[in-house]
């Protein structure tokens, strides 16, 4: 008998089907040679300090460093303090039951870091030593888990997996307990959580939020002046390149340039401005976009898009990569007709020989590729679960599309010896710009030539003020923490950071919803504010 294990009932339910089991028994299914069970996530975890007999927040106790972890089964917090959830204990009893009886061990957990551990601490705490094998598949359509059990690989390809996620446990454990502890005793009141992604994400929305309120505005002037196009009615307005601090020297020269009914023109530049495609959605562009356009948080996107995975309607969701493999590629041109049989995306398909390669690269694909949408009919979706679906579809559509090419002109002008610009651009070939009409109305220059006198019929001088920072949205802090590190001045620890970020695709959501729960922020409309706690743990 071989015993299949995975994350969850639902994709448990998938697998079972594919392979024949389909007898439903207590905590597991069986049939056809099979039995395929599941967890609920993480079913072992790293013990709490109370588990190696340190009790209470002492500061003597100080460093905890275990010379090796202890696992126990997941807790709950109860009034008497942490215990094993019984649910979770009782899965733990079925599972060690099944492993034991197996001759093969088949992991079906998420094929990603944290998948492999939610296998390998249960595997370790049974102390299990009945060989497995690895399932790794990137979507729950059933052609993809036929094609993974005919090619499965030896559990130990995967142990440098293992060890990373390990790292990161511990991590995590030692970070989180001894600067809880740490900063809860220095504080003298209350209790202050400390973790090692989200104290630096708290960091940011506070640094933002101190760097906003304390930003005092400053006014400026401007000019604007009105230029008329020969042979027609139109007219072209400019402001001046420069903006004035001093009033007066700003309406001084407001009125040189009002006396003067002539602006020559000093420099006129042309040039084709190309937009590359951009590239497909990994997780956290996907979260990006849906928070921007949608209003969705972080952890809800996730929460959809694992949906539709386990709907089998797209790829795996937790990916880091916006990149696909060759092999991959040659099923685009099938998924592409496939999406433009789609009523939402009816004559959008760019109808060439070959899709543009931008978001191949071999090189470039993490443990996932990109998400894509699988082929399989989009039924039944809520609203929600239709918008996160058909961004993916039309950002797959796009990153596929031709490049936008535009005629870009930038006209310089003086007048008085005050300097005024203005730009056009005239679209060439809209490309991948017209898939969500997100291309700007074109605005033409008149065909004007340096040396040129221009006729003004207008002037004029506005007031304006300097602007801060904008507070952080969800969306532009997942920027912050996929790009943090940029600004750190030891180069070393900067180039450790460049292509990582601080937390994973996979974990970002849930580490910003962290800092709700400990009421260390809060939403006030899309902008994310540090409540006072908040502000006192960054200080």
């Amino acid at each position: 008998m071989k015993t299949i294990i995975a994350e969850k009932p639902s994709v448990a339910r998938e697998i079972a089907r594919i392979v024949g089991a389909g007898k439903r028994e207590e905590g597991y299914l069986t049939g056809n040679g099979y039995n395929v069970t599941w967890a609920f996530g993480h079913l072992v975890q790293p013990a709490m300090p109370e588990e190696y007999n340190l009790h209470g927040f002492v500061r003597s106790n100080l460093p905890i460093i275990p010379e090796t972890f202890t696992l126990v089964p997941r807790q709950v917090r109860t009034e008497k303090g942490y215990k094993a959830d019984s649910s979770v204990v009782a899965q733990i009893k079925i599972i060690t039951r099944l492993f034991k009886d197996s001759e093969q061990i088949i992991v079906a957990t998420d094929a990603g870091r944290e998948g492999e551990l939610i296998f390998r601490y249960l595997y370790h705490y049974i102390g299990c030593t009945v060989p497995f094998v690895r399932l790794w598949i990137s979507s729950l359509t059933d052609k993809a888990i036929r094609e993974g059990l005919k090619h499965l690989e030896d559990g130990s390809m995967y142990d440098n997996l293992y060890h990373a996620a390990k790292a990161r446990s511990e991590a995590d454990w030692l970070v989180g307990i001894n600067g809880t502890q740490a900063l809860s005793i220095a504080a003298g009141r209350g209790t202050y959580s400390v973790g090692r992604v989200q104290t630096p994400t708290l960091a940011m929305i506070c640094e933002r939020y101190w760097e906003n309120r304390r930003f005092t505005p400053e006014t400026f002037w401007q000019l604007h002046i009105s230029a008329k196009v020969q042979d027609s009615d139109g007219v072209v307005k400019m402001p001046s390149v420069e903006k004035w601090k001093d009033k007066a020297t700003a309406t001084a020269l407001y009125n040189n340039v009002k006396e003067s009914n002539t602006a020559t023109v000093v420099k006129v530049e042309r040039k084709e401005k190309i937009e590359e495609t951009p590239l497909l959605y990994d997780l956290t562009t996907l979260q990006k976009d849906a928070n921007t356009k949608y209003g969705f948080t972080a952890e809800q996107t996730l929460d959809i898009t694992q949906k539709l995975y386990e709907k089998k309607l797209v790829t795996y969701p937790r990916t880091g990569s916006r990149y696909i493999p060759e092999d991959v590629f040659a099923e685009i041109p099938k998924l592409l007709a496939f999406i433009g049989r789609l009523s939402q995306w009816s004559g959008k398909i760019p109808q060439k020989p070959e899709p543009t390669r931008r978001s191949v690269d071999d090189s470039k694909v993490t443990d996932h590729h990109a998400l894509l949408v699988t082929g399989e009919k989009p039924l039944f979706l809520s609203e929600d679960e239709s918008k996160v679906y058909h961004l993916i579809a039309g950002r797959m559509i796009e990153a596929f599309s031709e490049k936008c090419v535009k005629d870009v002109t930038a006209v310089t002008v003086e007048c008085s010896g005050v300097v005024f610009s203005a730009k056009g651009h005239v679209v060439k070939q809209a490309g991948w710009r017209a898939v969500c009409k997100e291309e700007q109305e074109e605005t033409i220059l008149p065909d004007w030539k340096e040396g040129e006198l221009l006729h003004l019929s207008g002037c004029s001088m506005t007031e304006g003020k300097t602007k801060p920072k904008p507070l952080h949205t969800e969306a532009t802090l997942l920027s912050a923490m996929e790009t943090a590190g940029r600004e750190i001045e030891d180069e070393e620890l900067r180039q450790a950071l460049k292509d990582c970020g601080i937390g994973t695709p996979a974990t970002r959501a849930s580490v910003i919803e962290t800092l709700f729960a400990r009421e260390y922020v809060t939403r006030q409309k899309k902008c994310l504010v540090p409540t006072e706690k908040g502000l006192a743990l960054y200080s």
